[in-house]
Parts: structure tokens; sequence; C-alpha cells
């Protein structure tokens, strides 16, 4: 054996993995799709743009050359999608030709994906800092726009083709758990707006939100400051009179399920120890993290078996999650959820600042969302020692990814 063989071979024997860390995240303030929306004419690589800046710009220790890739997520990956985005993301957003970066897909949880991507390089010691989200401009890529499923996927039986619209998959969770009635996710839905709306008040979502100027015709240009799609007013009337597009006398409406938005988002993730090279705060500790998969018709109950996976995984009990971020992707998946786990609906550690159902829900940038809001939540409650960011994914898959919050009196101490 060669002396650099023998070389290389110890260094890979002797390789620890190291901590992961969140540092910061920002993101644009989530529109509505369409041509009234206030992103309508924008580009999506635009949005995301203006996210990475930002995020330089609020990390003024951190050298650019030293972040080591950028992964950014679409789930439609075409247009002003595609061209493999973290790479031409990185390079409009001025970093350094010497950065790389990469594309990446799953679905609605694009974002989470390319955080735990990234991740698990920087645990592996392949990375020290990266950058990692996810765009989606529904506006400009209506969902499924241009998709081309396999006929297999009808011909074998592989998938009810109704699977493939999300809001079937929520009717077929009413069927499946009768308990969750129509009445209930109305309830759940007027709370996700009020929760929001208090959040608005207090300003906790205001400070990880990108000023965006957008111009349309006829008003000139605005700059967009806030989420477009709350109705803070909302009522359990006002969601009584909704029509249920995806079944005759369903249970599955506009008001309590998370529209089509356009939005972006990225987070900045790194090492423990380059974390404190540079100076660079730590927001949240990543403990674990897990995927699975499930039935596509029922995609919804996806977060469940991701969520035990990654407690197995993290020797952790459903008990030490003292905060859920939970994707409101359907009310009704979120209380299949709850139920699933003996958690009231109301249970204050769920969504303190409400969720998508209020604030809207761009597919692949949801991920890094719920991290935001999970972080800032740490820094106002130091009692809460574990946090978990969960969500469903389309096809019938779930995720989840449990962090430490770094102002616990115990961080760090025997931690998992």
């Amino acid at each position: 054996m060669s002396p650099q063989t023998g070389t290389a071979s110890t260094r890979s024997a002797t390789r620890s993995v190291r901590d992961v860390v969140f540092v910061d995240g920002v993101r644009t303030p989530f529109g509505r799709a369409g041509e009234k929306g206030i992103y309508a004419g924008m580009r999506a690589d635009d949005l995301v743009v203006k996210c990475i800046r930002d995020l330089m710009r609020r990390n003024p220790s951190l050298p650019a050359e030293r972040v080591d890739e950028v992964a950014i997520a679409a789930t439609t990956q075409t247009g002003d999608q595609g061209l493999t985005i973290g790479r031409t993301a990185a390079l409009l957003a001025g970093l350094p030709r010497t950065v790389p970066g990469f594309a990446i897909d799953r679905m609605c949880a694009g974002a989470m994906t390319a955080v735990t991507t990234t991740a698990s390089g920087i645990a592996f010691g392949a990375y020290d800092v990266v950058i990692a989200g996810g765009v989606e401009h529904m506006g400009n890529h209506p969902m499924g726009s241009g998709a081309d499923p396999n006929p297999r996927f009808v011909s074998e039986r592989i998938v009810d083709p109704a699977a493939l619209n999300m809001g079937n998959t929520a009717e077929n969770l009413h069927d499946r758990f009768p308990g969750i009635t129509k009445d209930r996710t109305d309830a759940y839905a007027v709370r996700s707006q009020q929760k929001l709306a208090k959040a608005y008040d207090a300003g906790q979502i205001q400070p990880d939100l990108v000023p965006v100027a957008g111009k349309k015709a006829g008003s000139g240009w605005t700059l967009n400051t806030a989420d477009e799609p709350p109705r803070p007013g909302t009522t359990l009337e006002d969601l009584a009179s909704l029509r249920t597009p995806f079944r005759a006398h369903g249970r599955v409406t506009a008001g309590n399920a998370a529209g089509l938005n356009d939005g972006a988002t990225v987070a900045l993730l790194a090492s423990g120890d380059a974390a404190e090279e540079l100076g660079l705060p730590v927001r949240m500790r990543l403990v674990g993290y897990a995927f699975a998969g499930v039935e596509p018709e029922v995609m919804g109950m996806g977060p469940v078996p991701a969520t035990e996976k990654a407690l197995r995984q993290t020797g952790l009990e459903i008990e030490d999650i003292g905060l859920f971020e939970i994707n409101e992707a359907f009310a009704v998946q979120v209380l299949s959820f709850l139920d699933h786990f003996g958690i009231d609906d109301e249970d204050p550690r769920v969504n303190r600042y409400g969720g998508a159902i209020a604030v809207g829900h761009p597919l692949a940038s949801s991920g890094v969302r719920l991290m935001n809001q999970l972080a800032r939540q740490f820094e106002e409650d130091p009692g809460v020692r574990y946090g978990m960011t969960t969500m469903c994914i389309g096809l019938g898959m779930g995720a989840t990814v449990i962090w430490e919050n770094p102002h616990h009196e115990h961080y760090g101490q025997d931690a998992a």
C-alpha cells in the first residue's frame, strides 16, 4: 500500500460526523398566484436572487467565497425555474464563480430536502457553509403544468389517477378518518388565520421577510413587505359557504387548504466549527431527519411515518418535542397527524404563528419557512429544547426534521 493510500485510509477511518447548525433564513413575502398576484410578470429566479443577496447582507462576517454550495429546489423545473437554478441563482446573486450550485425536486419538500441534503454534506465534511432553499412561482408554472405521467401509472394501477390531484387525496383522508369533519377543519383554518394575524401584530413574521419591488400595469411600482394570502377576519360562517371543488358535497375547500402561491426562501447552514470561526449566530442545531413513503392516495399521512422514523433515529419521544411547525397543505392533513400522536387541535406547541392555510404554500419553498418560524420561536421560548418541522409531500411521502434550541439550558448536553 502506498503512503498516499494509507494516509487517505487513515483520514477516512478517523472522520467523525460534525454538528450542523441553522444560522439564518429569509424569504420573500408570499403572493397569490395569478395575474392579480403581487409577483405577476416577475421571474422565479429573481425572487431567489433577492433572498440570497439579503441573506448575505444579514451575515456580513461571512466571506462570499466561503459558501461551498447553493442548493435551490423547484417543483416545476422549467423556464425561469429551470437551468440548474441553484447555480444560476448563485451567479445572478453575485456570488463568486467558484461557488457551485444545483437544483433539487421533492415537490412540496424541495427546500426541506435542499437543507437535509447539504446538511449531510456538512456533517460528512464536504462543506463548511451552504445556502439551501426553494422557489415556486405558481403563477408562471401552475402545478402539474407540462407534466407527462407515465401511462403505466394507470394501466398497471400503480397509482390511482385521482392521487395525482392533491385535493382528492385530502378528501380521501376525510374518508379514512370520519372523525375529522368539515366543521373541525374549518375551525382549525380559522385559528390558523388568527394566529398569523397575532404574529404579524407582534412583529414575529416581518424580521425574516425580504422586501420585493413589483410593478403592475396601471399602478406603477409597489414595495411588497407583507404576505398577500392572509385573510385575518375569516370566520366559520365565511368558510361554511365555500364550495368543495374536489368532490360534490365534499369537505375540502379553499378556506381549509393552502392556496396557490408564489414565493422563495433560502437558509444559511454551517458546521458548528465554521459558525464559531466566522462569528455566525447559531439559531438551531440539526438533530436528525427522515423521509418516508405512504400510499399516494392519502399523501397527507406522510408526516406520520416520517416523524416516527426521525424519533427512532434520534432516540426521542413525541413528548420531547416542545414546538411543532407542520405545513398546512390541508387542515385534514394536520389534524390526522395530531390525532395519531394524541395532540389536541389547539395545543399551543403547534404552529404558534399560524401556517400555510393563512400564509400560503409556494410548494418547494415552504420547508425553510417552517424553519424560520421555529428558529424565532426557539429564541422566544428558551424553555423548549427540541422542535420539529414536518410536511406531507405529493405522490405519497412525508418529511420530518428535528432541531435543538441553542438557548435551552441543556443545549448540547447528552444531546441526540
